[in-house]
Parts: C-alpha cells; structure tokens; sequence
C-alpha cells in the first residue's frame, strides 16, 4: 500500500460531510435481515467490513475469507453454527488468525454447535457445520469483547428456546450490548437485560415488511471532534446523519470533546461542531471501556494540544487488528510524547515539543490512520502509511479530510 503525505493544513477548516451508516448497526442488521427476510435496510454502511459481510452471506462456497474483518468474524461464526445443513470453513487474514475466539466457540459449543479449529487452537480458521442448537443457557465472561455477545444474542430469537445469558463479572462496552438488544426490539424482538442477565425470547412469526434506516457513524466522526479541537476558536464541521438519542456508545465524544472546547449542536438530522474555547483542564482522564474504538482519536488529540491524558478500561484494544496500545506508544512516541501504556491504560504527558517529518506506521489498522490524520494541522509534515487502510470503515475519509481541512497532498 502506497503511503499519504500531509502537508500542514493552513486553510480555515469548514464545510459539510454525510457520512455513511454505522458499521455496527450495518452489521447487526445485516445478520438479523437473514432469519427476517421482510426487513429492508436504508443507509448501509460502504465500509469494507460491511461489505465483506454482506459477500459472506450471499456467498456458495463453503470457504469464506473475511480478511481483517473482525466483527463480520464473529457475528459469522455465530450464523453459521445455526444455518442448517451448512458445512463452512471460516477464515480470514494473518492477523485475523491471531485474534482469539475460543469463548465464543466456547460458548456456542455449550449450546450444541459443531465447531472446529484447522490450525491453531482457540483461533480462526474455523470448520462450522450448521445445526439446530438444542440448549438455551450460556455463561460467558462479561469483560470480553462485546461482539462475542452480540454474536449470541443475534441468534437467540432463532432457537427453539430463545437464550438466557449470564454475563460474569465486570460487563465491558455496555452500549454496544444494549444496541443489539435495541435492534432486536425494534423488529418486534423480545428482549430483556436484568443485572447480569440477558433473556431473548424465541420468535419464529414472519415478521411484517419493515425497514430500518442505520444511523452514521460515530466512531467515523471522532476525527473530525479531533479535527476541529485542533483548530482555532469559532472553527466548525457539520456532519450528517446523526441523532440525540443514538445506539452507538460512541456518542459519548459529545460529552468527551467538551473538555477539547468542542461543542455539539444537534440539527433535524445533522451535528454541528464548534470549537467554542480552549481545552478546559491541562489533565484529562476518561474511562473507555464501553467506547474503547474511540480511545486512538482521544489520545492523539491530546497529544497534539499539549495536554495531559490519562485513559482506563482499554484492555479490549489489546486483540484488535493491531495492539492498540502499543502501536500508540510506538507512533507517539515517533513525534515527542512522553507515553506509558500497560494492559489496559494509558498515560500520555503533556507535550512539550513536537518531531516534525515522521511517518505514521498504521499496522494495517484502519483508526490508526485516520486518528493521526488530524495532527496535520499541528506538524508541517505528516506521511500516513497505507493510505488505503482507511477502506475498512470509512472509504471516503482522505477525501472528507481535504474537504474541510485543504489538505495538500
């Protein structure tokens, strides 16, 4: 892949940008639209992520490569191990080969499911043949990745007995938990979510015509929340489609960047971001375990205000497509940043001087990229490897970013 050179963004940022539905939301909805044939989805998600899952599903062979596609992983995985008289093998990249899905096999196992490892054990690829799952209770640790929840819980309607899941211990990344069980609700699910348990109840009524509009992106708007918090006062974006009472854990940036001096401005289907005063506080300190995609864009921001930061509850960063965490400390510490990270932390200090002409090492992990992006308009000169990582979530960034930063390349 080619690398993106970045000259200093000098133009006054502004303008306007649609961006496309949640990659989240797509997903959900495109396994939920198999067991639902009358449900239509408007404003799909162009990421390929969305796109290698919507290949995977129309697919007749019975090999599917998903490349680093980690949710359309394990919310396959699940699908697969109910589609009866099905026989797949399920596999992916290099690094999709390193990243576990034991528990998730585990637990789809507990319920009856024929699953098998061809290589490594506890890791892609899998062997899946489709059955009837005969068993409805599961346990699965709670601080794991939410998507082998949802993995679970987009199949439960769809067996016999439904599913009653008890989730142990501390639950991470909530939002994205209660956003599938929103999703299952909306097209006449029944659902519920008491302390540590989750019931579905079964649903086998063909479900009415009905269709469902995803909304945009939030984790694709935190860098353009970074972009306008590394801009001058009275600066603004408007970005479309957005809403108040969004699924996405995510949204939280709205409350977040106020500590950046952004302020958010919801309209009838669009936000608008103002950086209405400076960054409030020289010591910032969030909790990201239920919006841990967002962690990148918080850290480089901070970075690049000069301002310290002390992120917590990152531990799911650990098995993404790259390590997170140490790919921050290695690229941050590229440009000047005094920066500590252990399993599931981060402690950036404030900056004190910034080493231009560095190239960013991406790790073929898509918010690397665009997280360091917005740095361009403190450096005279930033390099972005594998421009083209960008695709797996968010084809149209490079050309959103030029829209409103002037960026010359």
């Amino acid at each position: 892949m080619e690398s993106l050179k970045i000259n200093k963004i000098n133009k006054p940022v502004s303008g306007n940008i649609q961006i496309t539905g949640s990659k989240s939301e797509t997903n959900r909805l495109l396994i939920l639209q198999q067991f639902y044939k009358n449900l239509q989805i408007e404003n799909i998600s162009n990421s390929d992520d969305s796109v290698l899952m919507q290949k995977a599903l129309l697919s007749t062979s019975n090999e599917i490569n998903i490349g680093h596609a980690g949710t359309a992983m394990r919310f396959l995985t699940s699908y697969f191990a109910v589609k009866e008289n099905s026989e797949i093998i399920l596999t992916g990249s290099h690094r999709m080969k390193d990243r576990p899905i034991k528990i998730l096999v585990d637990a789809l196992k507990s319920l009856g499911a024929n699953i098998q490892y061809l290589e490594k054990e506890g890791f892609p690829p899998l062997k899946i043949i489709g059955k009837k799952l005969l068993h409805n209770f599961v346990e699965i640790d709670g601080n794991v990745s939410s998507q082998y929840i949802s993995a679970l819980l987009l199949i439960a309607s769809k067996l016999d007995n439904g599913l009653e899941l008890t989730l142990n211990g501390k639950i991470t990344s909530v939002p994205y938990i209660k956003m599938t069980l929103s999703l299952l609700n909306e097209i006449g699910v029944e659902t519920s979510f008491i302390e540590n348990i989750i019931s579905v109840k079964p649903n086998n009524s063909k479900l009415l015509p009905q269709t469902l509009t995803v909304e945009s992106d939030w984790s694709s708007a935190s860098y353009f929340y970074s972009v306008i918090a590394l801009s001058d006062i009275g600066t603004e974006i408007t970005i479309a489609s957005y809403k108040k009472e969004s699924l996405q854990g995510d949204s939280v940036l709205v409350k977040i960047y106020q500590s950046f001096g952004v302020t958010t401005h919801y309209n009838s289907n669009s936000i608008r971001l103002v950086k209405t005063e400076e960054t409030q506080t020289s010591n910032l300190e969030f909790h990201l375990s239920d919006a841990p995609d967002i962690a990148q864009t918080i850290a480089v921001t901070a970075f690049g205000l000069g301002v310290e930061c002390y992120l917590t509850g990152l531990h799911t960063l650990k098995i993404k497509e790259t390590d997170r965490l140490i790919a921050l400390e290695n690229e941050l510490s590229k440009l000047g940043a005094q920066i500590r990270v252990t399993e599931e932390s981060l402690h950036l200090s404030a900056a004190q001087d910034f080493k231009a002409n560095q190239t960013i090492a991406t790790y073929s992990d898509h918010r690397m990229a665009m997280a360091f992006a917005p740095l361009a308009l403190r450096l005279p000169y930033l390099e972005i490897e594998e421009e083209q990582v960008v695709d797996k979530s968010y084809p149209e960034f490079w050309e959103h970013l030029s829209a409103v930063g002037g960026m010359v390349v």
